[in-house]
This record gives structure tokens, sequence and C-alpha cells, in this order.
């Protein structure tokens, strides 16, 4: 990669994050510590307002505007590949989000690239199997969720057809054994607990923020799930 793709690359890292820390610029392109200190200098020099916060990393300054990213076509064509991965892998929120995402992706796109990528899309399909069929719209309230750190009302129906109502602080999505699950602490059992999504039958936002602090990482958690990751 030569230096005015990876000043580019940078450029596009920084635009994709709050926080970069020198570190990941330098794993990511394989480059000394005092290369990206030039590198991140010479993007300055440049006039992007570049910033620096300790134990943090560098970031573009709020309020900069940023062209829009142009795409190759290879990277155009990853990411309509991804499109059948979405459908085949997640609910219909976050169906609906990715496809607002891919054409507003398209609309930076040259005419050319528009025409092969409906040609690809024409030549790409996927048969998705019927255990992977999420016929719900969860996910993307579960995610907002679990950034705004809100509790969420669930009914949800154990694998004995049994209904119950929850009040719980969710922490993380994880997909396993075919399925995705919310990972959250759950009020009427004051612990955490693994709730299969697809047996969620209605969610809503309490408005009210997580009465318990420090939560333990989805990662912590994932050490008791009995499949290895």
């Amino acid at each position: 990669m030569n230096r005015i793709d990876r000043l580019f690359g940078i450029l596009t890292l920084m635009q994709s994050r709050k926080y970069v820390s020198a570190e990941k610029i330098s794993e990511k392109f394989g480059i000394s510590i005092r290369t990206v200190y030039r590198d991140v200098k010479a993007i300055a020099e440049q006039g992007i307002p570049v910033s620096f916060e300790p134990a943090k990393g560098y970031f573009i300054v709020q309020g900069y505007f940023l062209p829009p990213v142009s795409f190759t076509q290879d990277e155009a064509a990853a990411i309509l590949l991804m499109e059948n991965v979405v459908k085949a892998f997640t609910d219909k929120s976050i169906q609906k989000n990715y496809s607002s995402a891919l054409n507003k992706v398209k609309t930076v796109m040259s005419g050319s690239q528009k025409d092969k990528l409906e040609m690809l899309a024409n030549a790409t399909k996927t048969q998705y199997p019927i255990r992977l069929k999420n016929d719900f719209e969860y996910m993307s309230p579960l995610q907002n969720a679990i950034t705004t750190k809100t509790k969420v009302a669930i009914e949800y129906k154990n694998n004995k057809e049994e209904l119950s109502k929850r009040i719980v602080e969710p922490i993380g999505l994880v997909f396993y054994a075919f399925a995705w699950h919310l990972i959250a602490w759950c009020e009427l059992r004051k612990d955490y607990r693994d709730f299969k999504i697809e047996r969620i039958k209605a969610i809503k936002d309490t408005d009210h923020s997580f009465s318990k602090q420090n939560h333990i990482s989805v990662n912590e958690y994932m050490k008791q799930l009995p499949v290895d990751y």
C-alpha cells in the first residue's frame, strides 16, 4: 500500500470511530508507531482538524464535514454480498436498517458501479435454512437498549411454553446454536439470563435507565456458554 492510500485509509478509520489509538492504526496498517505519528501529522497539515485525547486516541473534531467515502468495485461487491448474510442471520429490524444503509452507499457510487452491482445482485442467490428464519423485529430495539443502557419489558415463553413478563437490562446479543440470544440482567431472577430471542413474544422500551451498575461484559458471560468461541 502506498502512502497516499494509507493516509486515506487512516482518515477513513478515524471517520468510522469516535477514537482511534495509535496502536490500532499501527496494527491495522502494519506500520510503526513513529510512522503513525508522521501520517497523522500529514493528515492534519491538509487542513483536517485531527485532535488527540490521552488514553483514548485520535479523533476528528466534531462538526467538521468530510465528503462521502468512495468505494472500489470490490468493496461495493462485498457490501452487496453481506446483504444476503444479513437476510439469513438477522431479523426484520436489522434487515430493514441494512437495506436503508445499502441504499445510502449506492448514492455515492458511479453509474457504471451501480450497473455492475445490479448485475451481481441478479447473479447471487442464497438458500436460507428454515431454522434460520428470524420472523421477529426485536434486534434493533435491543441494540438501542444496550447502547443507551435502558431497561426493556419483555414477554417471554420458555421451552416449557410458560409465558412470563420480565424487566431486563440488556448487556449483549450473542449468536450460537443457530439462534440469536439476548444476554441480560433479569430483575425477576436477580441474575443474568440467556433469553432466546425467537421466544420473546413482545418487547417494550421502559424509558428507565439501568438500576444495576457495573454489569459484567458479554465476553465474561460467554465463558459460561456451552460453546467455544
